[in-house]
């Protein structure tokens, strides 16, 4: 988002503006959308609901769509600069 000057001061208006100019414009896969709305339903849960707890399996799950999450910037981040 840093590389097109977009912010927001609330969650769900940086996922909007994620959605908007990365995952819709193909610049990032479908999935990472994915992987972002589950994460923050989590911590949400964990924030806001009474004496949530995290299963192992939810825990794996979410590293894993982190590192998927993480490389797929990554790349995303790599046809940048080669386009410039």
């Amino acid at each position: 988002m840093a590389t097109r000057q977009l912010d927001s001061s609330k969650h769900t208006g940086v996922i909007s503006l994620f959605n908007q100019n990365f995952v819709k414009t193909g610049i990032v896969p479908k999935e990472t959308s994915k992987w972002l709305e589950r994460a923050k339903l989590y911590r949400e849960q964990a924030d806001y609901g009474d004496f949530y707890l995290v299963s192992v399996q939810e825990a794996d799950g979410q590293i894993q769509s982190a590192r998927e999450f993480i490389a797929a910037i990554e790349t995303a981040l790599e046809k940048m600069r080669q386009s410039v």
